[in-house]
């Protein structure tokens, strides 16, 4: 769960300096940060944002505490691009979009026509002219598309998740965040090789986190370097859009709704909301719900949260309060999940 409380106010600080600054110019580090889609048969959700702002570096091996805590603090220290007219092209259809006040875009799109997954690529480009820019300035953009041959989906949160955050520890937070990168941050034990099996190449995996977009980066990489499924991260902005500030079950929930021939499998942990989330997910969705997993990681596992979670469970729908790995593989194995 979220890195969101204690970013929010430095978020709101590098908003407010922005708003003082002179007239628009033209920008000279134009970007289109697309992140990966997703989509099936009731159509498809493609984010991303507009900035005016270089691309954030990759961490290399032996760098210093130093350069780790630049490149995050950059990823902070963004210049949104609001208003901006966007092109799109993915799965056989183009449509319009433009950026809102904080740089951001969402588009819904008609299910795709093209065959099934696992992964549609497209295009975002700036439609016309903006502040004086011209030219196409094209990012690429996928979209997760299920195959038929997918038994079932992972929703998944991050942060002590998959990897090891200490949310309930905000001085040690706040200084993995800043000075780690994804050469140095871990995942728990056996975790990857986890997800990989749950993924058996073909059912798609989702991160839905309470983290800021700023961050989407580092979490895509750390993913990849330590060889996590590829999947859609569903993160969110700390101080809202233009829709709103996106819940945890509004995000899920859209999973579910682009995806309604899967059942999914949800893993979480108990440092913060996971477990009642997951219960009002399964209250609502309960023949969509195959086992929910939580990792434990509260400071005082007896303050009896989770237990009074369990007290109202669904018990058709499996919850296991997990201390590691082991014993979710363990369980989701007697599922025939793996």
């Amino acid at each position: 769960m979220g890195m969101g409380r204690w970013v929010s106010g430095l978020e709101r600080m590098l908003d407010t300096a922005h708003l003082r600054r002179s007239e628009p110019s033209t920008p000279a580090s134009f970007r289109i940060e697309s992140y990966d889609g997703h989509g099936g048969p009731a159509g498809i959700v493609l984010r991303g944002r507009v900035l005016d702002n270089p691309a954030p570096s990759r961490a290399t091996e032996g760098e210093g505490v130093g350069a780790a805590a630049l490149r995050t603090l950059q990823n902070f220290l963004t210049k949104e691009l609001p208003g901006v007219p966007l092109t799109v092209r993915i799965a056989g259809t183009t449509t319009t979009a433009a950026s809102d006040d904080e740089g951001y875009f969402v588009l819904r799109l008609e299910a795709p026509d093209a065959p099934a997954g696992p992964w549609q690529s497209g295009t975002i480009s700036l439609d016309g002219s903006y502040r004086g820019l011209t030219g196409a300035h094209t990012s690429p953009v996928d979209v997760r598309v299920p195959e038929p041959s997918a038994r079932f989906g992972v929703i998944s949160d991050i942060d002590d998740t998959v990897i090891k955050t200490g949310v309930q520890r905000v001085g040690q937070m706040v200084v993995q965040t800043f000075t780690g990168s994804e050469l140095t941050r871990e995942p728990f034990p056996g975790a990857a090789e986890l997800y990989r099996d749950l993924a058996a190449d073909v059912n798609p995996v989702f991160y839905v986190s309470s983290s800021p977009w700023n961050l989407h980066a580092f979490l895509t990489a750390f993913l990849e370097h330590h060889d996590f499924p590829r999947g859609p991260l569903l993160l969110r902005d700390l101080l809202g859009t233009a829709e709103g500030r996106e819940s945890k079950h509004g995000r899920i929930r859209e999973i579910l709704d682009l995806h309604p021939d899967l059942p999914f499998v949800l893993i979480g942990d108990s440092g913060e909301k996971d477990p009642e989330i997951y219960a009002d997910i399964v209250s609502s969705h309960p023949d969509r719900i195959l086992a929910v997993y939580i990792r434990e990681v509260r400071l005082d596992p007896g303050d009896g949260r989770v237990e009074k979670v369990v007290e109202t469970w669904a018990r058709d729908v499996p919850f296991v309060l997990a201390a590691d790995s082991s014993a979710v593989r363990q369980h989701a194995e007697t599922l025939d999940l793996l």
